[in-house]
């Protein structure tokens, strides 16, 4: 009896493994293909590097000083950032669910990009593999168990590419060359803390209000009207990223950790929490 059972759980410890690596391989496999894809929509760039006496003109005040904080006279413009974090990810659309995750975000920055490659725990030996990604002019979400099939698959949605810039834009704080002129942002003064974003790829614009703390750097960026997928339909919400714990990495002051929450009617639900364990920069030259 022992020996069939053993036979039985053995047989099924085979199945998951090769699940498992099948899984593994097929979503290394769209990954690639979608890294690829990321960076061959790259605009052609010239060298350039960060002049505070010529590239600040005519930015609002807080923009100003935080540009100037953050980025050394000289640096060159940022073309690409490779981000791995650690953290947490909520599950739970209106309560408190957990889970942790790692993930490997690569951004382009020259037509705007990025694609998050994450793998969630869901519990001990079932992670969720998830592709978050805004990739010429097209957002992507999708969720697969052990990278097996989906269950969460949206693209092709103009609600979600607008979601996904958004994104792109509220993460800039580790790439600002990005937010400097001639990087298709436009900036509009609101008041000595804080100036609104707007950033245009193509035929869509996006605004962000970015806030300043009194030392002059991102205290947080916030959307009036971010699509929030509730029921499967998108629903306008006002959401905000913090950002915190600044660090000088490879020349460049950016924060280290940061928490993204939607506003809702009974309060804020925070969904992401996340440390930067590693960024490493491609130079214009």
């Amino acid at each position: 009896m022992w020996k069939i059972i053993l036979f039985i759980l053995g047989g099924l410890v085979l199945i998951y493994i090769l699940l498992f690596a099948y899984g593994s391989a097929r979503w290394n496999a769209k990954t690639r293909i979608r890294q690829t894809r990321l960076f061959d929509y790259q605009h052609s760039f010239q060298i350039k590097k960060f002049d505070a006496s010529m590239d600040l003109n005519g930015l609002p005040a807080p923009v100003s000083r935080y540009l100037k904080k953050v980025l050394p006279d000289g640096q060159p413009y940022i073309s690409s950032v490779r981000i791995k974090h650690t953290g947490t990810f909520n599950m739970n659309e209106t309560g408190e669910q957990w889970k942790p995750f790692i993930s490997d975000q690569h951004v382009v920055t020259r037509r705007p990009g990025f694609l998050w490659n994450a793998r969630i725990s869901m519990m001990p030996g079932l992670p969720i593999r998830v592709h978050d990604a805004y990739i010429a002019g097209e957002g992507i979400l999708q969720a697969f168990p052990l990278g097996l099939f989906p269950v969460v698959n949206m693209h092709n949605s103009a609600d979600l590419a607008r979601g996904e810039l958004m994104r792109y834009l509220a993460e800039s704080a580790w790439y600002p060359t990005a937010l400097l002129p001639g990087n298709e942002v436009q900036w509009e003064a609101v008041d000595d803390s804080s100036a609104h974003a707007v950033l245009t790829d193509k035929n869509l614009h996006v605004t962000l209000l970015f806030r300043f703390r009194e030392d002059d750097l991102i205290d947080y960026v916030k959307a009036e009207d971010r699509g929030r997928t509730v029921n499967g339909q998108v629903i306008p919400t006002p959401w905000v990223g913090e950002w915190k714990n600044y660090e000088r990495m490879h020349g460049i002051l950016v924060p280290r950790d940061g928490e993204v929450h939607w506003e809702l009617p009974n309060g804020r639900q925070p969904y992401w929490r996340g440390h930067i364990s590693e960024i490493s920069y491609q130079w214009t030259d």
